[in-house]
């Protein structure tokens, strides 16, 4: 496959975003490519279109995989494994956030409920301490319960809240900033 500049750029600026956001560049690299792509690409054409080792290509979409953000597709006649990337933005959006949320947040949860009880016991721990740590546990229980709703939501009501921004403090009788 070859890219044009502008894909080229997008391809190498999603690798840097996604190693700062602790996703090894060449997988992020390879799923810009894939979402890109107008056909499922074979290991081979994604080796040879980025400049990465067949192994590091292999290793990156098993790790793409099992984010769920790209599958494996058959074509007729042909019977190497061809890879495709979800093309809608929305759904790569929840994938990811939902798989951040199962991988970090998630155990998170889990630990700090553990450190609020152990916390009870504790009479190292001074008080406000303990407090900080129900108030975290309290925030992402918010934050991940919002989440969970938001996802549900149709996508044009997402839209809609997106749209109305700080706007929506008038509707909870708040002036706006």
């Amino acid at each position: 496959m070859v890219l044009s500049p502008t894909m080229q750029k997008f391809v190498l600026h999603w690798g840097e975003m996604g190693s700062r956001w602790g996703v090894n560049r060449t997988v992020a690299q390879i799923h810009a490519l894939l979402y890109l792509s107008n056909a499922p690409l074979t290991a081979e054409e994604i080796s040879e279109t980025l400049g990465v080792a067949r192994s590091n290509v292999s290793t990156s979409l098993k790790e793409l995989q099992s984010w769920g953000l790209i599958r494996i597709t058959h074509i007729l006649g042909d019977r190497r494994d061809h890879f495709d990337s979800h093309k809608d933005v929305w759904d790569i959006f929840f994938i990811i956030m939902e798989e951040r949320k199962k991988r970090e947040l998630d155990p998170t949860l889990t630990a700090l409920r553990e450190c609020v009880l152990d916390a009870e016991a504790d009479q190292q721990t001074p008080a406000e301490t303990k407090v900080r740590i129900e108030q975290t546990l309290a925030f992402l229980e918010q934050s991940t319960g919002w989440f969970d709703q938001v996802k549900k939501m149709e996508r044009s009501t997402i839209l809609k809240l997106l749209k109305l921004g700080s706007k929506v403090q008038r509707f909870l009788g708040k002036k706006e900033n």
